[in-house]
Parts: C-alpha cells; structure tokens; sequence
C-alpha cells in the first residue's frame, strides 16, 4: 500500500467527481490506489463517446455502441459509489454539493467535470426546430427528424411541402457541422434511393450555414478550404459569411435568404454548465470557469475543474480546445495533482499538449491537422477510423462499429435506420412518430 492510499484512509479523504465524461472519468480512473473515497455523480447513467454521436444521428450507429453504464466501467472499484443525480448548487464554504433529489454530498476535494450545452446566442426559443448534438436524446431527436421528413416527403403530394421535407439545414461549419453535412448527403444519394417510390431521395438539399468566412475555421486554411470542396462535390451548399437570423417551424432566415425546411440542426456554439454561477465566479462569454494553472477554481483551492467547464489557455496563448484528449489530459493531471497533494506536495501547472485535430468530411474524406504533418482524403479517413476506434471502450464496441463502418463503406446501407418512438416537429405541428411510423414505414428497414 503506497503512502498516498495510507494517508487518504486514514483521513477519510473525500473526492466528488461531478460527470463522468471524458473528464470526470478519466479523472476517476487515474485516482486508483489512492485510498479515498470517491463518489462519482451524473445526471445520465451513462458515459458517451461523444465524437461519434453525429453517426447515431445519420443512423450509422446505434446507441449502444457508443455509450457505456458507469456502474458497468466500475464495477471493479470498490473505492468508488456512484450516484445517479442532477446537482442543483454547491456550497464552498460547508464544502458539500447540492442534488435536486437526495441528500447534499460533503467533499474534501471536488472537481467539476459538467461539460456544456448548445448556446443559440440570445435565441433559446430556436431550440425546439434546431436542436444541437450533445447527447443520445440529441442525437435519437435529430435521427427521427432526419428519417421522418423523408418518410413525410413520400407521402405528400404537395410540391411545395415536399421541397421543405427534402432541404436539410445545419447551421455551423466546425467539425460536428461538417460531418453531419456529409454524412446526411451521402445517405440521401447512395443509401436511401432505391427504398422510396414517389421522392428521389438524391434531390434533397442540404445546406451548412456558417457565419464566419471558413468551414473548419480551427483548421489551417488549406484543410479547409479541401474540406469545403469535398463537401460541394458531395452535393452540400455551403453559405459561408451569413448569420442566421430567424429559426422556425417553417425553415430558416440567414442573409436576405429565406429558406423553407423542416429539419434544421444546430452546430454553432456550446455554453458551459452553471458551474460558475454554482459558486459565484468569474466565466467567460461561452460561460466557462477562469481556473488557474492548476486547473483550479480561484479562492477555491479545494475545487478543481476540467473539460469544457474550463477555459484556459495553452502554452502558445491559445485557448485549450473543448476536445475529447483535451478533457482526458486534464483529467489525468488533476487525479495526479490529487495524489501530489496528498504527500504533502505542491504540483506543477497544467501544461497542454495537442495531439492533433481530425474531421471526417464523407466516405473515406477526412482531414487531420498535426501541425507540421497535415493530411487530406483516403489516408487521413483511415487514421481518423483508427483513431476513433482505438478510443472506444470495450473490444464488443470496437468490432461492432469497425464492422459497421465497413458495411457502410462497401454496401451504403446504414442498419440504424428507425423512427423509434417520440415527437418529431414536422411543419407547424408536433405529431407522435409512432403515428408517422404507422402512416409510412415502408421504407425503413
């Protein structure tokens, strides 16, 4: 038994983890042999590989390859209890978080892992007719629209309704913009054609709008400028330089442009949690915790946060990107800044480092920035796999979503094509799916 796990159980050193995202877990993980206790709290019970979460909303995966139950990642920990809660507030000076169902949880240590939410820029009333992408609701709302507004498109012998059904809009050209683009033009002309009568599924529209001047503005200009022209050979219309100004039921409004569409998705920007607002602290405009170098909140020596609840910078001025390895990174150094702790010792400040930045753009179309080493097409689409997949948790999941991939890529067919039960928006109304599946369903296999 190493001093450190000595130490903590004879103190009864207490550790909240609040979100098991990338983060919070890794963070768990890495306080192994430590000998406190640590009690792990999310709002869901799972943990999501959140970088393939637009293909549960193309119908490329299902849920269940991409997420995984926490109790199931530690089961082997007897060191850890995990909570299934919502937290509501934290009180610093008691030193205990706040559930909205359940009795307040004391810590000695606490780190914030509570990651973020779409932010629709003073326009949360767009949010019911473009929804974003962060979780499995998210993207199961998203797959239901997409597959139903076909499904709506066969049935409608109205032109001008059909034109609206078939324009997909997706408002922001980051990485989760452009790959669902992609993705949904590539399903509308390869995988959907031969399963309609009445629609031409490979006359669908889609449409990525972005206020800036670039798709993939974090990515040097060459890459992005490839990543655009793969995505217009693919049959995307990119709008680049126009802001949207008006969400509805009835489409969108971006420049002077009026758009008629019935299924629009938001990609444009996150906001963080209320972490800030919990203990009453400086935040940047996206709402993120200022932490010091030690990815600690400031006055709170005690609370420590990661992810994308934090905004710092890294060691070359720019802002540490709100990304999977950047999450996991800091995870690791706080569970060691933990364990410096609790020898007795001071830790080093956080430094970041950047493995790299990668966007699949279509089929076998991928970009990746390493920066000096940038890669383009075939090449970079096969690393991108690799890499996914590496990540993902468990061998089950990794042969099932390579095994999926590759029936995608060599047959186009897409085997998570169902309208599972829900209310899709569709026009001006809000009918139950399961009515629009029983009307159509012939088509979805």
């Amino acid at each position: 038994m190493t001093p450190v796990s000595k130490l903590a159980e004879a103190t009864g050193h207490r550790i909240v983890v609040v979100g098991a995202g990338f983060g919070g877990l890794e963070t768990v993980f890495r306080l192994r042999g430590t000998g406190a206790r640590i009690t792990l709290v999310d709002r869901r019970n799972h943990h999501l590989f959140q970088p393939l979460l637009y293909q549960v909303a193309t119908a490329s995966l299902a849920t269940s390859e991409i997420a995984w139950p926490i109790r199931y990642l530690l089961r082997g920990r007897k060191d850890v209890t995990t909570l299934l809660g919502t937290v509501t507030g934290i009180d610093p000076v008691a030193k205990h978080v706040q559930l909205e169902d359940g009795p307040a949880l004391p810590y000695d240590t606490l780190v914030l892992a509570t990651g973020a939410g779409h932010a629709y820029f003073g326009h949360d009333e767009w949010e019911p007719f473009a929804p974003g992408l962060k979780t499995l609701e998210d993207a199961t709302t998203i797959r239901r629209r997409i597959l139903t507004a076909f499904e709506r498109a066969e049935g409608t012998d109205d032109p001008d309704e059909r034109a609206a059904l078939l324009n997909f809009v997706v408002i922001g050209a980051g990485p989760t913009g452009v790959e669902l683009a992609g993705t949904i033009a590539e399903m509308a002309r390869t995988t959907l054609p031969d399963d309609f009568r009445n629609i031409d599924t490979r006359t669908a529209r889609v449409v990525l709008i972005e206020a800036g001047q670039r798709v993939l503005a974090n990515f040097p200009e060459e890459l992005s400028s490839y990543a655009q022209h793969s995505l217009e050979k693919l049959g995307v219309e990119v709008a680049l330089g126009h802001a949207v100004s008006d969400c509805s039921a009835e489409g969108v409004v971006y420049g002077d442009k009026r758009l008629p569409a019935r299924t629009i998705i938001w990609a444009a920007g996150v906001r963080a949690s209320p972490a800030a607002e919990w203990l009453g602290v400086a935040a940047d405009r996206a709402g993120r915790l200022q932490v010091n170098a030690d990815l600690t909140v400031p006055g709170h020596p005690d609370i420590f946060a990661v992810g994308d609840t934090v905004s710092i910078a890294a060691p070359d001025g720019s802002p540490v990107p709100g990304i999977a390895p950047a999450a996991k990174q800091e995870g690791r150094y706080v569970a060691d800044a933990i364990k410096q702790r609790l020898r007795g010792k001071t830790p080093a400040p956080f430094r970041y480092r950047h493995d790299g930045s990668l966007a699949q753009i279509g089929k076998h179309l991928a970009v990746i920035d390493f920066g000096r080493i940038r890669l383009r097409g075939a090449l970079a689409w096969w690393i991108w796999g690799i890499a996914h997949i590496y990540f993902l948790i468990g061998l089950r999941n990794r042969l099932a979503v390579a095994l999926n991939w590759l029936w995608i890529h060599t047959l186009d067919q897409r085997g998570a094509r169902l309208i599972t039960q829900g209310r899709a928006v569709i026009g001006d109304t809000a009918a139950p799916t399961s009515e629009i599946a029983s009307q159509r369903l012939k088509s979805v296999r």
